[in-house]
């Protein structure tokens, strides 16, 4: 780390010259990213998925697209079987519309599932074509002007409806762009900057993060012509590379401070701030990449493509600090520390303060704590992995309405999410109608049906629509696609099911049955390098158990908050979800076991140093959190903006995604880093820092053996400044 540094120092002008051409590309290239980023949610390998790509293959329709459902009521005094002439020439103007869809309705099956129990009210369920890109017009555009004239022209209600219509109904479909919400972020960045550093160096933090997103945004459109990168890393790069640069290069300004407030001349400063707080952020930056190539052995292309753009949010930051910020500290560092209000050459009196409290009362400290975590760990057992359901997904609007009329009607709410059956056989007309009546019989099932018309049967192949009795939009109610698929089997020339339920199972199978090997592999690799940081067993080992806990804590609260709706109707408007979206835990598990680790390697890494100096565990946590509490608070409040402004993002999920990390922060930078981390290091004494000498040797750093260390009344550390000047 010094010989880089010294090189940097040396050659600042041309560092700042080659960072300054990359800013001016990544302005391009993060304009340019947008279009060629993917929506592929593809499962390879798993059934029903593989039913869905051969479904595509014949029909150009359907599978796991939730089909678009216009909606008709007749007038009082007639009903939808003396209209249903006029009915059905409105459904076939949809058709010749959109030559691509596939549509089914009463008049081509006479179940009654299609009628309310008046009989005044009847739909259609339209299959869509996939959907490619964000700039593709939904069926319902083409629907509308349709419905609209008919309105008119038959005097009837029409209306659309849906799962993508409902989902749309909650939002502003345009939403805040996501420059408008890395302003946002920036600003609250700024805010936390400016009470931090009391001094124009607080831009300094904000010039890395620019430098360090538009260069993320460079390599990524690199990347884009070599593989498929997800449409949510984009939202990662801005939101979670504005919070990731700015905290670490907060970390190594205040030390830089630090050492220049205890006489160093300004060179020296840089020098000693990039060979400790440098040398954190690197082991910070590297946990953070360990934790998200969880996502790149999992099979699911988003997924992986997630794990590759947010890998290269922490690595890219990092190499931009250990080049760009010593660079511009060794040269307009002095002059742009005005008007210095704020000084470091002291620790903060009141995290001394709390550090002495935790210390003398640490079974309390580490009781309370742990108790916090326990309730809120609780949720998790009840956690169901899905989609939102459609209560939560709008409160009003014509589409809500027109799904009320039905349900209330008596049709079953599983007409949003409806499974559908592919047969192959030498006789698919025959085959399709032993399936009809074996699906039936299922448990969950309200219908199914097999129309006899050349959008339904193709090339030997039939298809066969199962509507449920509830919405497969969780893992509980998705197993009714399971219990279809199992009865199936004996049905000769079935190839598969498909349809939303059995997407969600689909993810489940493919993700979570498999998430424990890669959460067990990211532990132990963390853990790895953690003994080489912190030269010691037991904090590493506490490290990843409390991350893994924090995390837990943040799922529960997330279930309380979203699943069950414990504050997100108050705060959003958003009804409970009542499941959350089969993507976002593992994805929110990745980012928040690294982010959150940050602060473990921060607060111990001073420990450590502390430690170091004065032999003395008790003096080592009140110095370590003296100097690093208000850092990681600060840290803290940064990426929790940052992430408040992701919140603004239109769609439900990505507003889960990003409350889900800006509570796990704050949870884990309050309760876990500043209570029970000290708590718990106060409480293992000279065990923290135990390193045998047959772990040590291959790492290449000094052993340390575990004698129990006296301990020192705690009263002392309150007038000893020795121990934390």
């Amino acid at each position: 780390m010094t010989r880089l540094t010294e090189f940097v120092l040396h050659h600042r002008r041309w560092v700042m010259v080659f960072w300054l051409l990359s800013l001016a590309i990544g302005v391009f290239a993060a304009g340019r990213t947008s279009s060629r980023l993917s929506v592929d949610f593809s499962l390879p390998g798993q059934p029903g998925y593989e039913t869905e790509k051969q479904i595509l293959a014949i029909y150009h329709n359907g599978g796991s697209n939730q089909p678009t459902i216009p909606v008709v009521t007749v007038p009082e005094g007639t009903t939808v079987a003396a209209q249903q002439a006029k009915i059905t020439a409105v459904f076939d103007q949809i058709q010749a519309a959109l030559p691509g869809v596939r549509i089914v309705d009463y008049a081509q099956t006479s179940d009654p599932v299609f009628l309310t129990k008046d009989g005044r009210t009847t739909y259609a369920l339209v299959y869509p074509t996939p959907f490619q890109s964000f700039s593709d017009v939904g069926p319902d555009v083409a629907m509308r002007p349709i419905l609209e004239k008919a309105t008119r022209d038959t005097g009837f209600d029409w209306k659309v409806t849906g799962y993508n219509l409902l989902a749309q109904g909650s939002e502003d479909p345009q939403g805040p762009s996501l420059l408008t919400e890395t302003l946002l972020g920036g600003l609250g960045a700024l805010a936390v900057l400016v009470f931090v550093f009391a001094s124009f160096l607080a831009f300094l933090p904000l010039v890395i993060a620019a430098v360090s997103i538009l260069t993320t945004f460079s390599i990524v459109l690199l990347a884009t012509y070599v593989t498929d990168i997800s449409f949510v890393v984009q939202f990662l790069i801005a939101l979670i590379g504005l919070g990731v640069a700015v905290d670490y290069s907060l970390l190594v300004v205040n030390r830089w401070r630090e050492e220049r407030a205890h006489g160093r001349d300004n060179h020296d400063a840089v020098v000693v701030a990039m060979q400790t707080a440098g040398h954190a952020v690197v082991a910070s930056a590297g946990t953070v990449a360990i934790s998200l190539c969880a996502l790149l052995v999992i099979p699911v292309p988003l997924l992986r493509s997630m794990g590759i753009g947010g890998m290269l949010i922490p690595l890219v930051s990092t190499l931009v600090i250990l080049t760009l910020l010593p660079a511009l500290l060794g040269g307009a560092g002095p002059r742009i520390d005005w008007p210095k209000i704020r000084h470091e050459g002291a620790p903060s009196r009141a995290w001394s303060a709390w550090a002495r409290l935790v210390v003398r009362h640490r079974w309390v400290a580490a009781g309370i704590a742990t108790a916090i975590l326990a309730a809120l760990i609780v949720p998790v057992f009840g956690i169901k992995i899905g989609q939102a359901q459609t209560d939560s997904l709008a409160r009003g609007g014509p589409a809500y309405e027109s799904l009320q009329t039905l349900k209330k009607g008596g049709v079953p709410a599983g007409i949003v999410s409806p499974l559908e059956i592919l047969v192959k056989s030498a006789d698919p007309a025959g085959t399709a109608v032993k399936a009809v009546v074996v699906a039936k019989g299922v448990d969950g099932v309200a219908a199914a049906f097999a129309p006899d018309n050349g959008h339904w049967r193709k090339d030997g192949t039939a298809m066969v629509g199962v509507i449920p009795v509830r919405e497969l939009v969780d893992s509980d109610n998705a197993q009714v696609a399971a219990r279809l698929d199992q009865a199936l089997k004996r049905v000769p020339g079935v190839v598969g099911v498909a349809g939303a339920g059995a997407t969600v199972l689909d993810y489940i199978s493919a993700v979570y049955k498999k998430f424990p090997y890669s959460l067990g592999l990211i532990a132990l690799v963390t853990f790895i390098l953690l003994v080489r940081t912190f030269r010691s067993l037991v904090l590493p080992l506490k490290a990843v158990i409390l991350n893994v806990i924090s995390v837990s804590a943040t799922f529960g609260a997330t279930v309380l908050f979203w699943q069950q709706g414990h504050g997100s109707e108050q705060i959003f408007g958003i009804h409970g979800t009542g499941a959350v979206t089969f993507w976002l835990p593992v994805l929110i598990f990745a980012f928040l076991f690294g982010l959150s680790m940050d602060y473990e390697v921060f607060i111990l890494a001073r420990m450590r140093e502390a430690y170091d100096k004065t032999g003395d565990t008790d003096a080592a946590v009140v110095e370590g959190l003296a100097r690093t509490g208000r850092l990681v608070t600060g840290a803290a409040m940064i990426l929790f903006l940052s992430f408040v402004a992701l919140t603004a993002s239109p769609g439900t999920d990505i507003k889960v995604f990003a409350s889900a990390l800006g509570i796990g922060i704050l949870l884990d930078a309050t309760i876990v880093r500043a209570l029970l981390v000290p708590a718990l290091v106060s409480l293992f004494g000279r065990w923290n820092w135990w390193l045998p000498a047959w772990v040590a040797r291959p790492l290449l750093v000094r052993p340390h053996a575990a004698i129990p260390e006296p301990r020192r009344p705690v009263r002392d550390l309150d007038h000893d400044d020795s121990l934390i000047g």
